[in-house]
């Protein structure tokens, strides 16, 4: 009885991916970082080779409108979001993708990127690093004022290693990478008033000394830090009252182009100009920033209500792809999306994560028959058009020096899947069509994932129905999606609701996996450390590494071995839509011309509709 129901479920799922990918109005799973491949037989006895076979839209990362810009005005852009924004407004102390989008109108970085995403001297500060011995200074190059007039100065480039390095510190970027400055574990410890390693030179500069200098230090990684905080701002605030401070909640001050005017707690916040922006006053008054639900944006779109939407939904290109009042522009991104699975806790107290022998899902061969039991191709073609495609490595392909074309990854194999379950132990002793564990006890595996819109519940049950074809029972951590920030919440306390979790990370401009899978690491979800993967981590980050070319098989070797151990398993390498309505002059995200804020311009007083 149970099999006739779970093939009867298995075809109104099939169903639902096709009428889903045709209604275009529903938001996007998990958002918001070798064994033997041979390729998988389809139903029709066809050769799966592993892409996707939707064709990706050739769509174009910039576009011109005509008309004479305005004098001013006001820009109103859409944040799509199925939850609140947090409304930490710290570089030093945010956690989630919403805050950070919202910051970047008024960033207070102090280096641009250009080719391969290494740091340039056109921003506010310039780098220079003495590998032979460890060192890098750092200097102010122009007359840089924060938004309310004061100069920036030596002390606020200092100011956020001390706020990360406070012993009451309560963010979660005192890591790996910044133990790498010297002295930073003993002001962190209490034993130090200052960080040795970084010293004053004079009002605008600064010299880091680290205990090893990487080729990641050029990509703003190694310990180096890229923003500067307002110490006359936040001096006399104690560090573990800054996350619920004015000052980072209400009144942050800038160094971007924008200045907070008004906010609306978790909805929306006004933006006015920044008069001593550095690169000079913003062209546009004022910028109004709106969480929108991902059910509403299409229609917001089309009705002129927003020029700009950022974390649009790729599963809902459909909606917007035809609509006249706007363009859709396309870049890959700095992301993947990833099954992971729970193999310990992180302790707090020693600030590292710690592997559980134990733990329900410590069988690589279980983890393996997961991953190769998903058919992610099938829900990117449906859902995506062309937008996901299978992710086949944990370097996205714009780090184009390190992505590794030839790597296979998972393809979709339940006959392997199969196999690999019956090898582990996992049988199904009682003709029920659910395998027991190697004990004979029942077996059931609690899968966390975001809500956001029925799409998201019909993806999710797709993929609990390719593991209930091969014999595994997945049920939903709580019985339902979660919502986004108490989704991260249960992950990041290592709920024991959750044994795998659907999530996406955001990589930053560093391709460097070290802020993410070293133990020290607090975004380690997975909780999985080894001896052999510090090596690796420590290796691509080495002094070595500074040839390009060893770098690259340090890459490679890491994949190999994780994809080995297949603790974090990849899904979809994504590509970001941004559709930009035409009453805006110019509008480039491509990465390395990427438009500034301060030169964003409108032709028009009111949207095209």
């Amino acid at each position: 009885m149970k099999k006739k129901y779970w093939l009867l479920l298995s075809t109104v799922f099939a169903i639902m991916l096709v009428l889903a990918a045709c209604s275009g109005k529903d938001s996007e799973t998990g958002s918001e970082k070798p064994a033997d491949n041979e390729p998988a037989k389809t139903e029709d006895g066809a050769k799966d080779e592993g892409g996707s076979t939707a064709e990706q839209p050739t769509l174009p990362s910039d576009v011109t409108n005509e008309g004479d810009a305005l004098a001013g005005g006001t820009l109103k852009y859409a944040l799509v979001a199925s939850s609140p924004f947090k409304g930490v407004f710290s570089w030093e102390l945010y956690q989630d993708a919403y805050d950070s989008e919202i910051m970047k109108l008024m960033t207070n970085s102090l280096f641009d990127t250009g080719k391969d995403f290494l740091v340039t001297d056109k921003g506010i500060a310039k780098l220079d690093v003495d590998a032979d011995n460890n060192k890098a200074t750092v200097t102010i190059k122009h007359d840089v004022k924060w938004s309310d007039g004061t100069t920036l100065t030596a002390d606020d480039l200092i100011y956020p290693y001390e706020i990360i390095g406070h012993p009451d510190y309560t963010g979660i970027r005192y890591d790996g990478d910044f133990q790498n400055i010297i002295g930073a574990e003993e002001y962190h410890a209490g034993e130090a008033d200052t960080i040795s390693g970084i010293k004053k030179i004079d009002d605008k500069s600064i010299e880091i000394t680290f205990k090893k200098v990487s080729p990641a230090i050029f990509s703003i990684g190694d310990g180096l830090w890229e923003y500067a905080a307002p110490k006359h701002q936040l001096k006399d605030i104690p560090v573990a009252d800054l996350i619920t401070s004015d000052a980072v909640r209400k009144t942050p001050i800038t160094l971007g182009a924008f200045k907070l005017d008004k906010l609306v707690d978790g909805e929306s916040v006004q933006f006015v100009a920044n008069e001593h922006h550095w690169r000079g006053k913003p062209k546009l008054d004022k910028v109004v920033l709106q969480i929108v639900p991902p059910a509403s944006i299409g229609e917001g779109l089309r009705t002129g209500q927003y020029d700009i939407a950022m974390s649009y939904p790729a599963n809902q290109y459909d909606g917007v792809k035809d609509l006249t009042n706007l363009t859709v522009l396309a870049r890959p991104e700095l992301a993947y999306s990833y099954v992971g699975f729970k193999l310990g806790k992180y302790d707090t107290a020693q600030g590292i994560s710690i592997t559980d022998e134990n733990a329900k899902m410590n069988d690589v061969k279980l983890r393996e028959a997961i991953a190769y039991a998903m058919d992610i191709e099938q829900v990117g073609d449906r859902f995506y058009q062309g937008l996901r495609s299978r992710a086949t490595g944990l370097i996205p392909p714009t780090f184009a020096s390190f992505y590794d074309s030839t790597l296979e990854g998972f393809n979709y194999d339940p006959e392997k899947a199969k196999a690999l379950l019956e090898e582990a132990g996992y049988k199904d002793t009682d003709g029920d069509g659910i395998r027991e564990d190697k004990e004979g006890n029942k077996f059931s595996i609690n899968l966390a994932s975001m809500a956001g819109s029925d799409t998201d519940e019909a993806i999710v049950e797709y993929y609990r129905q390719n593991w209930q074809d091969v014999g595994l029972d997945v049920q939903l951590s709580t019985g339902r999606l979660i919502e986004f920030q108490s989704f991260y919440d249960k992950v990041k306390a290592d709920d024991p609701e959750i044994d795998m979790f659907m999530a996406a990370w955001g990589t930053g401009t560093n391709p460097s996996p070290a802020g993410i899978y070293e133990k020290e690491a607090a975004f380690n979800y997975s909780r999985f450390v080894s001896d052999d993967l510090t090596a690796l981590l420590k290796d691509i980050d080495s002094k070595d590494s500074m040839d390009a070319a060893y770098r690259a098989k340090a890459f490679r070797a890491w994949e190999d071995y994780m994809f080995a151990q297949a603790t974090t398993v990849p899904m979809y390498f994504r590509t970001e839509i941004i559709p930009v309505n035409k009453r805006v002059k110019y509008y480039n995200i491509d990465w390395e011309n990427e438009i500034k804020w301060h030169e964003v311009e409108v032709v028009a007083e009111d949207s095209v509709k």
